[in-house]
């Protein structure tokens, strides 16, 4: 019986997805590349910077040729919380020593999961700077596409880059999540990312889960808009609704951001304290209880 109700729900997840419900919020396809387009989109782009998101020790070991390091850690501050978003100032110093300015076009790749790219993304996009892109797959899918890889650092022309006033409907503070829970939101869902294991430990109260690592397939490479659109549509977050998400400290969680995003879905909220924060609060409520259904995905806990 649950395999027919399950079967049911995804004929009719396709029926809404080929025009028989709502259309998608925004544009669709517009944020992701594949592995085959960021050497096209250098050589056709007079200002573009290929991204390095990954640790900076892994960057100097080796990278792609040509590509800027900017990891997590130049992005993010530590205080009072892990990973949390990077001051403005902090953001354009970043960029502007990376040969990046407010007219660049970047591209960026990680270590093929997606999420440090994508919080990259995220992160740009927060301070205003649209012009960006990750690729799908990250290092190992462009490697699988046979670009050069060098251990030398190139040189760069510094930039001028100037943050624009943080888009504050991108994020949701601890303070508004306790009033969604008390008083829900029918098209705003409460996603979390993390795995089954940290999701039975503890969660947000009305949560969903749906780990990140949904989004790709087992290569590490997003996967297309249809199927993630299915995905969360069966999960009953339809594309003209919105959602709320978060991990540990909400780096899982921008990739997420970035595949519903790139779907089409645009009332989306990032909960950057994550939960790390929620938890050391005694005046957050925790749900304990083992929901009804879980997913069966593993994945590292950031």
């Amino acid at each position: 019986m649950k395999r027919i109700f399950s079967i049911i729900a995804a004929v009719v997840a396709v029926a809404v997805l080929a025009g028989c419900g709502p259309a998608p919020a925004g544009e669709t396809d517009t944020e992701i590349v594949s592995a085959e387009e960021p050497l096209e989109l250098l050589e056709s782009t007079d200002n573009a910077v290929l991204a390095d998101a990954r640790p900076t020790l892994d960057y100097r070991e080796t990278h792609v040729d040509g590509a800027v390091s900017i990891s997590r850690a130049d992005i993010v501050v530590s205080a009072p919380y892990p990973n949390l978003v990077g001051t403005p100032e902090q953001i354009e110093s970043v960029m502007g020593s990376r040969g990046i300015g407010n007219d660049t076009l970047v591209i960026a790749y990680d270590a093929g999961d997606n999420k440090d790219s994508a919080r990259l993304w995220w992160t740009l996009k927060y301070y205003g700077h649209d012009n960006v892109k990750v690729v799908s797959g990250g290092l190992p899918a462009l490697q699988g596409e046979g670009v050069a890889m060098t251990a030398t650092e190139p040189t760069v022309q510094p930039a001028s880059f100037t943050a624009a006033p943080a888009d504050e409907s991108m994020i949701i503070t601890a303070s508004e999540i306790r009033d969604l829970i008390e008083e829900p939101q029918g098209d705003l869902t409460i996603i979390d990312t993390r795995t089954q294991e940290e999701f039975l430990e503890g969660t947000i109260p009305g949560s969903v889960l749906l780990n990140y690592v949904g989004n790709n397939f087992s290569d590490g490479t997003y996967k297309p808009v249809q199927q993630i659109q299915i995905r969360y549509v069966e999960a009953g977050i339809d594309v003209d609704e919105g959602a709320v998400m978060f991990c540990k400290t909400s780096i899982r969680a921008a990739q997420t951001y970035l595949a519903l995003y790139n779907a089409g879905y645009r009332n989306l909220k990032l909960y950057d304290g994550a939960w790390v924060e929620w938890s050391a609060n005694p005046m957050n409520p925790i749900f304990v209880e083992e929901p009804a259904v879980l997913e069966l995905n593993s994945a590292d806990n950031s």
